[in-house]
């Protein structure tokens, strides 16, 4: 694959609703395979056996985090509404079809990072309400909007499987019971926390845990000899504490999310060195067969965010973006 875009830093990914439609080419078409544009983001559904695209939501203001039911009926999300300011950042739900827009929250403080509870009848959400980042839960029509977990300082990054969620804090990899109590650190890392020339402090972020809840994949920025710095991906054993690195190549990247078997992690590599990418890749569990997955025909201005398994494991949905330059 070849270099999408070079960008002089990380861009970071914080509406008009719009039916399903894919690209035109029928089945057993000769039809050269395209993205559908509508808006400038999207969120996209790309089938790992045809590589054909489908646009389910467009919007012409920034979207950023997303999440699937576990029935795959749901993507829960947030963007920004009527202008692009953090504090315009809210969550909404949409069903895989396209159909069924429903904006969650609606205020002047920062919503983000949307996670269903395994049974969907629950939302838990990042807000800026009070003061610092914090973990809310609501119901899925938006209700019952209350605090769940509050460390004192900022909170970001959940995940949430059976009765645990994951998050971090203070640059670390955090777990706790789904009520928001017993919360532990998991991760130690020497360094986290510490600022350099990067765009974060070094540390640990973005906890996924996989379907069974016993092993957690992230980040850890490591190396701030890029500005966008340098991450590799990780597993933590949550009984034990071991990790095991799976990826040793210098790249900026993370946002790593499990099929819904549990033997695959697909996640975003963002930029080599000073060059961006914004591709997605695909690797087993045990870090084998890393792979870059992005068709070729996403032409160079057409960026990948964030990515999750849809419901049977077949495709990946994902946020892209046509990259427009300022000015």
């Amino acid at each position: 694959m070849s270099i999408r875009r070079i960008l002089p830093a990380l861009v970071v990914a914080m509406i008009s609703l719009v039916p399903a439609c894919d690209d035109g080419a029928g089945e057993g078409s000769d039809e050269t395979l395209t993205i559908p544009h509508q808006d400038r983001w999207g969120i996209y559904a790309l089938d790992l056996t045809t590589q054909r695209v489908t646009l389910i939501f467009g919007s012409p203001e920034p979207m950023s985090t997303l999440d699937l039911s576990a029935d795959g009926t749901r993507i829960v999300f947030s963007q920004r509404i009527g202008d692009n300011t953090l504090e315009s950042e809210e969550i909404a739900v949409i069903e895989t079809d396209g159909t069924g827009y429903r904006r969650l929250t609606d205020n002047r403080d920062l919503d983000v990072y949307g996670r269903w509870s395994p049974d969907a009848t629950e939302v838990a959400f990042l807000t800026m309400r009070n003061g610092d980042m914090d973990i809310f839960l609501m119901d899925v029509e938006g209700n019952d909007q209350r605090l769940l977990y509050d460390s004192g300082s900022h909170d970001s990054d959940i995940d949430w499987v059976d009765n645990q969620i994951s998050f971090t804090r203070d640059s670390q990899i955090w777990l706790m019971d789904d009520d928001g109590t017993n919360a532990r650190q998991l991760t130690d890392f020497r360094r986290a926390g510490e600022w350099g020339e990067a765009n974060l402090p070094f540390g640990d972020y973005d906890p996924r845990l996989n379907p069974t809840g016993r092993e957690i994949v992230f980040e850890r920025l490591i190396d701030d000899s890029s500005p966008h710095g340098i991450y590799e991906i990780i597993t933590i054993a949550v009984d034990t504490g071991a990790e095991t690195p799976l990826t040793e190549n210098g790249y900026t990247q993370g946002l790593a999310s499990w099929s819904n078997a549990g033997d695959r992690l697909v996640y975003i590599v963002s930029a080599i060195g000073l060059e961006g990418q914004f591709d997605l890749y695909l690797m087993n569990a045990d870090g084998s067969d890393n792979r870059n997955v992005t068709p070729d025909y996403f032409p160079p201005e057409f960026l990948c965010h964030r990515a999750v398994f849809s419901g049977d494991d077949s495709q990946i949905l994902f946020i892209g973006e046509w990259y427009q330059p300022e000015g």
